[in-house]
């Protein structure tokens, strides 16, 4: 892409935002269309599906747009609130960088449901270490794996970017993630499979397996009510 057309893109963004929130009916039409939209793939992301129940306790998360794939990876302990806050944005940058309009898919890994699968001892090892450290560490070793791009740079008060050095972290995800190796290898088969499952072809939007869960959002953004 030339800087030319990056630069008339950005403008053409702006001249749609105008036009969008032109007057206080606009700006309000505006703000309920895109909180609904936002709720409806929160809802998506952790409500009950079929015959699955609820998404709660820890996971492991990642959001792809067209394009680019994988663009953030990130884990919660408290999958219900942060995923619903996800897409709205209001403790989470990720949606004020790239809007949930613009998600193709987000995969959402229950790594706790995969831990009884594992040996004895690093069930013990995950005990011992607690809920939050494993997490820690599983985002780590998948930051690791897949180097998402939003996950790649860390901002700072000078207002710049910088790059981070993910293989030299010392973060304490990456100091214990050698401790579970079944774990992780476990997490990344779950997440490739979740990350390769076509979008439904009844159209539906959230699509579950015993490991967790894939959401399409454009799909949602298509259907009739938005």
């Amino acid at each position: 892409m030339t800087d030319q057309y990056y630069e008339d893109a950005y403008r053409s963004w702006r001249s749609s935002l105008h036009t969008l929130m032109s007057d206080a009916s606009c700006l309000a039409l505006w703000q309920e269309r895109r909180f609904g939209f936002a709720h409806s793939v929160g809802s998506l992301l952790c409500g009950p599906a079929g015959d699955s129940p609820g998404v709660t306790g820890a996971v492991l998360y990642g959001v792809f747009i067209p394009g680019t794939g994988l663009c953030y990876v990130g884990q919660t302990q408290e999958a219900d609130r942060r995923l619903r806050d996800l897409p709205v944005g209001e403790s989470h940058h990720l949606a004020n960088t790239i809007p949930p309009e613009l998600w193709e898919r987000v995969v959402v890994v229950q790594w706790p449901a995969l831990l009884e699968k594992t040996p004895a001892e690093e069930q013990a090892a995950a005990a011992e270490l607690g809920s939050l450290i494993c997490g820690l560490a599983l985002e780590h070793m998948l930051q690791l794996a897949t180097t998402p791009p939003l996950n790649s740079r860390r901002r700072h008060r000078d207002g710049d970017w910088r790059p981070r050095n993910q293989a030299q972290s010392r973060s304490r995800g990456a100091n214990h993630s050698a401790a579970l190796p079944g774990l992780w290898r476990l997490t990344w088969e779950a997440w490739s499979d979740l990350s390769a499952r076509k979008v439904p072809p009844n159209g539906e939007s959230v699509l579950t397996t015993s490991a967790g869960r894939v959401v399409f959002p454009a799909t949602a953004h298509e259907s009739p009510q938005h």
